[in-house]
């Protein structure tokens, strides 16, 4: 008889920890310079007027203001056409 219990080994204990991406301000609310607008990955939202992008493509604003959403038609290198978020600051 075995005196030890067999151990099983489990293959889904591990879990990364969240990473708080979204939208982070919403439309017409004003916003000071540095406020972080967008936490994405890739460019899902395109930055626009007063709007920088981090290394991370973070979207941030470069000045105070209020936060605009729009949408813009964006022609790809093999023509052919998507619509992209924009996010302005004015």
């Amino acid at each position: 008889m075995a005196h030890r219990k067999a151990q099983g080994s489990t293959k889904n204990d591990r879990d990364s920890n969240p990473k708080y991406r979204g939208i982070k301000v919403g439309n017409g609310e004003q916003v000071h310079t540095g406020m972080v607008l967008v936490r994405q990955k890739g460019t899902v939202v395109l930055p626009g007027k007063n709007v920088g992008m981090g290394r991370d493509y973070t979207l941030f604003a470069l000045k105070n203001g209020t936060v605009a959403f729009k949408e813009k038609r964006k022609i790809s290198f093999d023509s052919s056409m998507s619509r992209k978020k924009v996010v302005d600051v004015a």
